[in-house]
């Protein structure tokens, strides 16, 4: 890193040594991208949604290629909490970067046994939970789309753990900021956002979903311009900080997030198409910085200026 240069940013009482980290199920559990890159010169990577017990994920067709993104419907695949702590996490250990868990919990009593089980391990620096499932005590509504129960996921996770709790937020809402500001309210530390838009792809000639589950997630650059809106509402309407993720595949893509108020990004759906993505998106972050004379990429935070238009 540039020594004239500062990129460290600050999340909730963690330093990360630069903005740029990997949104979950995007970079596996992070040791699978060590043979492209040193991920110690991440600031951060999520991991793949962590559940209770395993999950097998949904069959194929899993992932739909759409202009400009991608459509998918994994299912939240993953090999449960107790394995990655096992299998996953010591293989971690030896690098220099944050690793934040991603948890998946189909009830409030799941997220914080999540919290629990995860709350020893110091190499956890946050968790991020991931709201965006159904709840099978209340007839399968999302925690997402219901602030009420947001603020109770993130109440029961805050309560069985010491570590900073993120809420990753889906787009899928009347108002992303009602959601918003009942998980502050609730003792958030942070925000992600935004998951991935609902979409649906049809094969034309056997008039069949191509997805098995029929509708997926939209991902990629073709979100991104929303992306940045909906930051923008966010860190306008929050005192906690905000991550930024959708269609990011450069550093002028990062700087649009950081500009609408987001403290670091997210790098998705560019992993799939170019491992090294994410460090390349780190790396040009720091040469616009030194070009432009920018000391402290802090500085570029919510620093989006109106002029004479009426804010969106």
């Amino acid at each position: 890193m540039s020594p004239t240069v500062n990129m460290s940013v600050e999340i909730a009482g963690v330093r990360f040594k630069n903005p740029v980290l990997t949104a979950s199920g995007t970079f596996g559990y992070g040791i699978e991208f060590a043979q492209f890159f040193d991920i110690s010169l991440l600031g951060g990577f999520c991991t793949k949604g962590l559940s209770l017990a395993p999950m097998a994920g949904n069959p194929p067709g899993r992932i739909v290629e759409t202009p400009a993104g991608m459509l998918n419907a994994i299912g939240l695949e993953n090999i449960g909490v107790d394995r990655f702590i096992l299998e996953k996490l010591p293989l971690l250990e030896p690098y220099d970067t944050r690793v934040i868990a991603n948890i998946l919990g189909k009830t409030s009593e799941e997220f914080a046994e999540l919290a629990r089980r995860l709350d020893p391990f110091d190499k956890v620096s946050a968790l991020e939970l991931n709201i965006s499932c159904p709840n099978i005590k209340q007839g399968g509504i999302h925690f997402g789309h219901d602030p009420r129960m947001a603020a109770q996921a993130v109440q029961a996770a805050k309560a069985s753990t010491r570590k900073p709790v993120w809420v990753k937020l889906s787009p899928n809402v009347t108002d992303i900021r009602i959601i918003a500001t009942a998980c502050e309210d609730a003792g958030a530390d942070a925000l992600t956002l935004v998951n991935t838009f609902v979409g649906m792809s049809i094969d034309v000639y056997k008039r069949r979903p191509m997805l098995s589950n029929v509708t997926g997630g939209l991902s990629g650059p073709a979100i991104r311009p929303l992306a940045v809106r909906l930051v923008y509402q966010v860190a306008r309407s929050v005192q906690i900080p905000v991550v930024g993720i959708g269609g990011i595949i450069c550093a002028q893509d990062a700087l649009e997030f950081m500009i609408a108020g987001a403290r670091a990004v997210q790098v998705g759906t560019a992993n799939f198409t170019d491992p090294t993505a994410a460090l390349k998106i780190a790396q040009e972050l720091e040469r616009h910085c030194e070009k432009y004379g920018i000391r402290d990429i802090n500085e570029l935070v919510g620093s989006l200026s109106l002029g004479e238009k009426t804010p969106i």
